[in-house]
Formats: C-alpha cells, structure tokens, sequence
C-alpha cells in the first residue's frame, strides 16, 4: 500500500483544479497586462479569480493581492508593515513558520523590539501576556499563526484579533495551514494581513494569496511593474491563480463533509495508536479536537533505539510522513517548535487529507507496532 500522510507539507493537486488551469496553459497565454484580446482573456481569468476569492472570504475584491505563495505573503505583510507604519515593536511566538519566524528574526537585527509570546507547556497561547504585550508597547505589529503547521495548535483569530484592536496594534496571521480548510469571514475578524497558499488545500505550487484590509496601505514588496494593483512587480502567475480560485471553491463547497471525514481518520488512529503502541503521547493539543487543526496529529513516539531509523522505515513500508515542516527537511537541527517546547525527540506528524482512507490508518499503525519494542514512554 501507499500512504501519503503528509498533507501539511503539500496535498494533490485536484484533478477539478488541473482541468481548469489547463485552458490558461495551452490555449489562453497572453499576458495579462497586454491590452489586446489576448492579453484581456487572461486579465479577465485573474479578476473572475480574485473575485471570487474575496467572496468566499467576506473581503473586498481590492483587499486580495496575489503572490508566489505563503513565505512571499508573510514577508510582504511583516517587512511592508514594518517600515511603512513605522513598527518598533513585534509580538510573535517561538514555535511559528520560519517565513515568520526568519523574517522577525532578521528585523530584530536590525532594531526592532521583539516580544516572544509567553507558551504553556502544550504550546498554547499565555493571552494575558499577549495583552500587556501590546497595551505597553505602542507601534506594535502581532504575528501570529492560526493553525501551527506542525503540532496542529489554533490561535483563537476573534481573541487575539479583538486585543489588536483594543489597543491599536496591527495583527498578521499566517494562516496557510487553515485558508480554506476553516471559513474565514474578513468582515467580523480583526485581522490586517492573513495569506494563504494554493498547494495546502489541493491547488497548484508556486502561487498563493495575501489579504490586506482596506484600511491597510503598504509599499510593494517586490518591486518592477504596475501588476497586482502596483503591490506586486512581475507578470502574473495567471493559471496558478485560476488554480487557486477553483482550489478554494471546492474546498468551501465540500468544507463540512471533508471535516468529518478527516476527523474520523484521526480519531480512528489515535484509537489504535493508544491501543497498539504502548507509551505514545501527543504534542502541543493534536489530539484535542477543540484545539487543534483536525488534519494534524502530531505523535511522540517512546524512546527506543529504532526511533532515529523510523521515519526511514516508514518510508521504505510505502508511508510518508513527516518529522517537522518540510521547510526545514534536509537539516538535522530537529523540529524547532518541538524544541521550544522540550520535546524534541521521536516525534512524527501524521497530516490528513479528504483523498486518505479509514484502510490507511489501520495500516500505519500496524506497521508502527512492528517496528519497535518501547524502552520507556515519552
């Protein structure tokens, strides 16, 4: 069998997707700010897109810019917030994308105060201290995720996004990990920057999308042309945006059903994790269905010496997984969010998707119980 339970990482593409890109890859290829027939098809794709994104979000057409995905978004909303609002003071957390992470990281280098959101020992939100955060500090940009991409912890958006507001400071969220697998509604959440990228909800790579409150006005980030309302230099990715926007309505459409389906595929191998390898935990809330996002399961795994050759067996069963963001494959430096947390060690995200199977799980478990006999528990 061959299982994918890496769909944090990237999902498949949607064969509904592909079909709809397909016109603008073979037959529709003007470029989009020519002013001829050609060059007015595709302008028009574009905008049919980014209308129809904003409807399914509750903004304004004006408020979606695209981009090349959720790090270009994220580095656009926090660096163009940064100098164009004179920012002096950033709130954020350990355990956030490196897109964000990175990115904060860079302009406290440069000068910026930087307050690291106190966590509990699952990875939550210390919301009192978010809150004398701001209020003592004016000039203050939040930086936030909704969903953490590898334990699955969610930020409550209204709470955090109604303490921005209280005290004037401007919220960024990355919300890569929930666009279009959580509806999102614009006009009741206080959010000033929220992104998105295609290839999370089973749309194409390379393509992505940033939300900008109207009240909101920004430099460009990348600068050379007039695209994307003078926000985005560069001819436009136009069948990835066409992707997006088909992505997306398929996921709001089907929203409810793919939520129960995939909820029972965590449920059910959390059931037979606990019932067939002896010791397991779960990070941050992953098993939490309150608190977590329902496509994540994030699993320590009890100290043995198979441990560091698990992901590699896994693999060679046909099943892939992941031990952190695929961001950062490639490095041995281990998850840093499991480390800001000190549980770095044994640990695999299982993430799901609507095309993953009850007969899935059952044998990932069942390969897990036969690769190693448990020395302690985590």
């Amino acid at each position: 069998m061959n299982v994918y339970f890496d769909n944090a990482a990237t999902t498949p593409i949607d064969e509904q997707v592909f079909e709809e890109m397909k016109p603008f890859m073979l037959e529709h290829y003007g470029n989009p700010s020519s002013t001829h027939s050609h060059g007015r098809k595709v302008r028009t794709a574009i905008e049919r897109a980014r209308k129809k994104v904003a409807e399914l979000l509750n903004a304004a057409p004006a408020e979606i810019f695209f981009t090349s995905g959720g790090t270009e978004a994220d580095n656009t909303a926090i660096q163009c917030t940064v100098s164009k609002e004179n920012i002096q003071h950033i709130v954020t957390s350990r355990i956030e994308h490196h897109a964000v992470l990175h990115t904060v990281q860079t302009l406290e280098k440069r000068g910026i105060k930087v307050t690291y959101v106190k966590l509990d020992d699952d990875g939550l939100i210390d919301y009192d201290h978010l809150e004398e955060s701001i209020k003592n500090n004016p000039n203050t940009l939040v930086s936030l995720m909704h969903g953490n991409n590898e334990i699955g912890n969610l930020l409550d958006l209204e709470k955090a996004g109604s303490l921005c507001k209280e005290y004037g400071a401007y919220f960024h969220s990355d919300t890569v990990q929930t666009m279009a697998h959580y509806a999102h509604d614009m006009e009741k959440l206080h959010l000033d920057f929220a992104v998105g990228s295609a290839h999370k909800f089973h749309g194409p790579k390379g393509v992505g999308l940033l939300y900008i409150n109207h009240n909101n006005k920004i430099h460009p980030f990348i600068h050379g042309g007039a695209q994307e309302r003078n926000m985005r230099g560069g001819t436009e990715n136009v069948y990835g945006i066409v992707g997006l926007a088909k992505a997306m309505e398929i996921s709001y459409s089907g929203m409810d059903n793919h939520r129960r389906h995939i909820e029972s595929l965590k449920a059910r191998m959390i059931e037979k994790l606990k019932g067939q390898v002896g010791g397991i935990s779960f990070n941050g809330v992953s098993d939490n269905f309150d608190k977590s996002l329902y496509t994540v399961l994030n699993v320590c795994f009890p100290v043995s010496d198979d441990n560091d050759m698990l992901l590699f067996n896994l693999d060679i069963e046909g099943i892939s997984a992941s031990g952190g963001s695929a961001c950062s494959s490639g490095s041995d430096i281990g998850s840093h969010v499991l480390a800001a947390l000190n549980k770095n060690k044994g640990s695999i995200r299982f993430s799901f998707s609507k095309y993953n199977t009850l007969e899935e799980v059952d044998y990932t478990v069942g390969k897990l119980s036969g690769l190693y006999q448990p020395q302690t528990t985590c």
